[in-house]
């Protein structure tokens, strides 16, 4: 058992759910963790159930299928994870916590033995989150948001690996696959303290399999519904991303002081809830982003840059490896072995010609 627990920590300090901040926190992270795996049961187990809800039969069913799809055409790991599912009886599986200054898209950062210094703190109870966002400094900006799923970048697979979870096994066709494959990415390439690098190959995978799913295994009816999924999320991911090159402009500008600064942050930011209303008028009602809206801050925006601001320079690097998941993986792992500014400097020399089209944490 103490092996065990052990291990879980290694785990969980890997993934960001563990920090060198205190006993309590360990504690939070290895219990949590333990519950999450001691809920979970084999997909077999839930489909010979007869108690078990129709519905949610059918979407393990599905997730089967596209955990194999995952193996077979993405070359994506073989192994424990997502053959069994758990019900958490919660909206998430984690809530992370993360900082930024008034005047900064930098994110406020936690360092961690295993996975080195991220910029988030992840707590299995939304109070314990909330609690601790309340101890931070007054001058930083604070969001706590829900995560769907984490990875145990692999340490657990001889302990059953990460479950498939009731925070996400509702999803869409198109982004259930995503998530899966998502997360099964950060299984093959993980930079040591690098957020941004490694978020960013987990979501190109995601994006580069979603899109092989979408257009070789899914049905037309989940074709259409993702591309109003799409359309709506490219249009939102297109703001932020402007309000995000807007502020920084902002925030490097030499000839503005800070109270110049926090006034044309004030503007910036009420045109961007004007344009966001205007945006989603369109949208027959949809209003999935009206929580990241509620409480954007500068935060907000800089965790959502972690997740895509590299995005195109590794979709430029699957182009150079010819389309093939498995020299895509070997060459993102040679990046992820070399020191991190030099690791920046390859991937900016990946960068395609055109402009980022960032996004939200999907």
């Amino acid at each position: 058992m103490r092996r065990g627990l052990a291990l879980m920590a290694l785990a969980l300090l890997g993934a960001g759910c563990a920090s060198t901040t205190g006993v309590g926190y360990y504690w939070q992270s290895v219990t949590g963790h333990l519950r999450l795996m001691q809920a979970a049961r084999p997909v077999d187990d839930w489909l010979a159930d007869a108690q078990a809800p129709q519905r949610l039969k059918e979407r393990l069913t599905l997730a089967r299928r596209i955990r194999t799809f995952a193996v077979t055409e993405l070359a994506l790991p073989d192994n424990a994870s997502y053959h069994r599912y758990a019900d958490l009886q919660r909206r998430a599986a984690v809530y992370n916590v993360v900082a930024a200054p008034a005047l900064s898209l930098t994110l406020q950062t936690w360092c961690f033995p295993v996975a080195g210094c991220v910029g988030y703190r992840g707590y299995f109870d939304e109070a314990d989150a909330r609690a601790f966002a309340r101890t931070l400094p007054a001058d930083l900006e604070v969001v706590v948001y829900p995560v769907p799923a984490y990875s145990t970048l692999g340490w657990m697979n001889w302990a059953g690996g990460d479950p498939l979870l009731n925070t996400f096994i509702g999803y869409p066709e198109g982004e259930l696959a995503r998530i899966v494959f998502h997360e099964l990415a950060h299984q093959v390439a993980y930079a040591q303290g690098d957020t941004e690098f490694n978020e960013a190959f987990a979501t190109s995978v995601e994006r580069l399999g979603g899109a092989r799913w979408l257009a070789t295994q899914a049905s037309e009816q989940a074709r259409t519904d993702y591309a109003v999924f799409d359309q709506r999320r490219r249009a939102f991911r297109s703001l932020t991303f402007s309000v995000r090159q807007q502020l920084q402009a902002i925030y490097l500008d030499p000839a503005l002081d800070d109270t110049e600064k926090a006034r044309r942050k004030a503007s910036a930011m009420a045109e961007f809830h004007r344009s966001y209303q205007e945006l989603k008028r369109g949208w027959g009602g949809f209003a999935g982003y009206d929580p990241f809206v509620a409480q954007a801050n500068n935060a907000s925006f800089a965790a959502q840059a972690a997740y895509d601001g590299l995005v195109p320079a590794f979709e430029a690097l699957f182009e150079r490896e010819g389309h093939d998941f498995a020299r895509f993986y070997d060459a993102v792992r040679a990046l992820a072995a070399l020191p991190r500014q030099e690791r920046r400097a390859r991937l900016r020399g990946l960068q395609p010609l055109l402009a980022s089209q960032s996004g939200a944490p999907s």
